[in-house]
């Protein structure tokens, strides 16, 4: 497909590849207008359902994951038009729907719903330069696409709160100390070594990383209880797999494991 507000690509070459989305509207600060976010989840949908992809990278420029929600775009919104346009819950949440990894490779600010966007992903690469935060409260509105909501449960009660009242943006060597991000690197290398990341996953069976990441998801948004159960099914349900078989194996010959992408 030919976008306007980002940029695809594929990496990689092995059997399984890359899916690589771009954030692209650099005069904005790459900010989320409703074009954005369809394209967004276009992309994120034609990526997972190649067969030929395995892990698919959100990222934006050196200056700006994402700056925040396009402020020009909703100012003049009223409560009728965004309860009757589902504003955010029509194409902000394709994100969900996406069953392989999905890994947001963070430089400069993510900001608002920029940094939203990044906690729906799976993880977040963060280059030392990157900062974080929600400043919503700052022109008379709350976060609105799971700021209040995914932010408490990755950082805890307290910081969440420190950040969604008081507009405190975090660097990422904070957002690494308080588990918003998987890993800080050099800024140079952001995307080497993520790519190096999504590689790596990319040699892994298709089927049990789904269920791992459905397993992990289940734990971040349910009870204790249901979450063991939920992955003890799924657990149970690898061992009618022939990756379950082929990795085992590969183990006790101890050798290198040959998953089948399409198993």
């Amino acid at each position: 497909m030919t976008y306007e507000c980002i940029l695809t690509d594929v990496r990689g070459e092995g059997a399984l590849k890359t899916g690589l989305i771009t954030l692209n509207r650099p005069k904005q600060m790459n900010a989320l207008n409703d074009q954005l976010m369809d394209e967004l989840g276009q992309a994120l949908l034609a990526f997972d359902a190649d067969d030929g992809i395995g892990c698919i990278v959100v990222t934006g420029s050196e200056k700006a994951f994402a700056a925040g929600a396009d402020i020009a775009a909703m100012k003049d919104y009223d409560f009728a038009h965004t309860y009757r346009h589902e504003y955010i819950s029509r194409n902000w949440e394709t994100m969900r729907k996406v069953r392989k990894p999905v890994i947001a490779a963070v430089a400069g600010v993510a900001l608002g719903g920029g940094c939203e966007v990044a906690m729906m992903c799976d993880m977040i690469v963060a280059a030392d330069n990157a900062r974080f935060g929600q400043p919503e409260i700052t022109i008379g509105v709350i976060p609105g696409a799971g700021g209040t909501q995914r932010l408490p449960r990755a950082i805890g009660k307290a910081k969440a709160m420190d950040m969604v009242l008081t507009n405190r943006w975090i660097t990422a060597a904070e957002a690494d100390a308080w588990g918003l991000v998987s890993r800080v690197v050099p800024a140079a290398t952001l995307m080497d070594e993520v790519i190096a990341i999504a590689e790596k996953i990319n040699g892994l069976g298709q089927l049990a990383l789904f269920a791992a990441k459905e397993s992990v998801n289940r734990a971040f948004e349910s009870s204790l209880n249901d979450g063991l159960w939920y992955e003890r099914r799924l657990f149970h349900a690898m061992f009618g797999t022939a990756d379950q078989r082929e990795g085992m194996a590969a183990f006790l010959d101890k050798r290198p494991a040959k998953f089948n992408a399409a198993d």
